[in-house]
């Protein structure tokens, strides 16, 4: 039986997500509630990216903006402080990132639909409904006009309420789009072994099928850190005994991670989210060349991957694994897997494996690495498919940047480079603490 607290709480939520749902299907041309436009069905967000960016320093530094967005959210909701885990570091360096991949890519709206569409899928899983999306409307209103002061203007109000509306609309899209679908999946850890003092192998049997494919990730949520959930790549290609495997670092105290490696035991209990991530083979990959590229955890879907190709694989199979096997002077930081990777590559001529060190890529030897595998001359043949996943740390240093630069001076095309892009992985608990620098990575 309801609580009245319970039951005033729900009324207010319809009451909310019918006055969201007349905001966001309010036709072109016309006013939204208290006269203020919403997103149109065709927007282009051109002009409101380019006033949003020009006084963007005027309610910044935007994670102080979205710290002073959620005291106004739990002001005047309290009862939506329970949807979000205790510590909302990581939260709030999460809605940072989405926050200047909104901005910077307004002008390509059809590309901010598609992604926000899938983050509502995403949401799902949080008991995320409409009028949650009106509070947080409300309380950003509040924080930017007290952080612009007497500076904000109408103009300025009226492109964030369509930018966001753009964001909101697609989310509550994709959230109606999936309702027959499975939000989250119960799962049993079956297994759980520590290959350093701050690295687990997690295996876990869902309770119900889970499709994926192997590079994708999986969100976990653990008991013992409620409504915080962290991405991990799935390690393992889809068996039919249904197991999968996990590769976890402790990267802070207190955080999911940390309860994954030092919390969890056989036999408890996990949620997962859907699978996601863009590190899926092509349909022609028995008869194409491929590069894997991985750092640290970033092993997890090469390891997938690696699984998956030996079961297409032909005599026109050619696989080269760049793997980090070292990581300087910080313990375990390399390669935790290795009596698994040398068994593999055993008998399976169609893998070469080229290990590399953390300070020969500081050196620039991932460079000369890269250019003994990549064609001597932009087009001088058709050039691999390149997956990359490189750990937090290395993502978000040089290594990375050098590994980009060498894939474009070899002529290696955009559309043939697949990785998780900053955000949609997720801000790792390693940068949540670090966020006011602005060193994000995914």
């Amino acid at each position: 039986m309801n609580t009245p607290s319970e039951d005033y709480h729900a009324l207010l939520a319809r009451h909310d997500a019918m006055r969201l749902r007349r905001r966001i299907l309010t036709p072109e041309g016309s006013s939204g509630e208290a006269g203020r436009p919403a997103a149109p069905q065709t927007y282009d967000g051109t002009a409101d990216q380019r006033l949003v960016e020009e006084y963007l320093p005027l309610v910044g530094p935007l994670e102080e903006l979205i710290a002073d967005l959620y005291q106004v959210l739990f002001d005047r909701h309290p009862y939506l402080r329970s949807l979000f885990p205790e510590s909302m570091a990581f939260q709030q360096a999460h809605l940072a990132v989405a926050f200047r991949y909104l901005i910077g890519n307004l002008h390509r709206t059809d590309v901010v639909a598609e992604r926000f569409t899938q983050l509502g899928r995403d949401h799902r899983k949080l008991g995320v409904r409409p009028a949650h999306f009106a509070a947080f409307e409300g309380a950003l209103v509040e924080a930017l006009r007290a952080r612009a002061g007497v500076r904000w203007t109408g103009p300025l109000e009226d492109a964030w309420l369509r930018m966001l509306r753009l964001a909101v609309s697609s989310m509550v899209r994709g959230e109606h789009d999936a309702i027959a679908e499975l939000s989250s999946w119960e799962a049993t850890v079956t297994a759980h072994e520590l290959r350093t003092p701050d690295l687990a192998v997690l295996r876990v049997r869902p309770q119900q099928p889970y499709p994926f494919r192997a590079g994708q990730y999986a969100s976990l949520e653990t008991p013992l850190v409620e409504q915080a959930w962290r991405p991990y790549y799935l390690a393992r290609a889809p068996h039919r005994d249904g197991e999968l495997e996990f590769h976890v670092r402790a990267r802070r105290a207190g955080g999911v991670s940390e309860a994954l490696v030092r919390g969890t035991r056989v036999g408890g209990t996990l949620r997962l989210g859907a699978p996601r991530g863009l590190l899926t083979l092509p349909g022609e990959a028995a008869d194409c060349d491929v590069l894997l590229i991985a750092s640290g955890t970033g092993w997890a879907p090469m390891k997938a991957l690696l699984q998956e190709v030996d079961t297409v694989a032909s005599p026109r199979t050619r696989v080269r694994l760049l793997l980090e096997v070292g990581a300087g002077d910080e313990p375990g930081a390399g390669m935790y897997d290795t009596a698994h990777l040398e068994a593999f590559r055993r008998g399976r001529p169609w893998l070469t494996v080229l290990p590399t060190h953390s300070a020969v890529h500081a050196a620039g030897g991932a460079l000369r690495v890269l250019n003994g595998v990549l064609p001597p001359h932009p087009g001088a043949s058709v050039p691999p498919h390149v997956f990359l996943a490189l750990s937090p740390e290395a993502a978000a240093a040089e290594p990375a940047r050098t590994v980009t630069a060498a894939l474009a001076a070899a002529g290696v095309p955009e559309d043939r480079v697949h990785q998780d892009a900053s955000g949609v992985v997720a801000v790792t608990e390693a940068s949540a603490s670090t966020t006011r620098s602005g060193s994000l990575s995914a």
